[in-house]
């Protein structure tokens, strides 16, 4: 389970940054070489690299290598997985009545009885 949870934190740190969300704009145009956006970002190459382990890594973007020149793009599929897993992450699941809340009696009498969620 913590493996899953893993994969699904590369997706959201892939987009928690404002560099890697700049380079995705400049990707929403088309496949780019990674020599033209270093140009567009002003990032030295190590800095570049950096940023484009993480969102291929991610799978929001495909790389491939052309020569001694690697070319970016958005992924359709990855895009895809990205969208649906934020979706799935943020609906509320209807749970049964009875499985998910339990009643506490505070000890301090001023208090109502409380009810407790469970997110699942």
């Amino acid at each position: 389970m913590a493996t899953i949870y893993k994969e699904q934190a590369k997706v959201f740190k892939a987009f928690c940054d404002e560099t890697r969300l700049r380079i995705l704009q400049l990707l929403r145009s088309g496949e780019k070489c990674a020599c033209v956006l270093q140009e567009q970002l002003n990032l030295r190459q190590s800095r570049l690299s950096y940023h484009m382990k993480i969102l291929v890594e991610s799978g929001v973007v495909e790389s491939r290598k052309e020569g001694k020149w690697t070319y970016y793009t958005i992924s359709e599929k990855g895009s895809a997985y990205a969208a649906t897993l934020l979706k799935r992450l943020t609906t509320p699941k209807a749970v049964k009545e009875g499985n998910n809340c339990c009643k506490t009696q505070p000890s301090n009498n001023n208090f109502k009885t409380e009810k407790h969620i469970k997110i699942i």
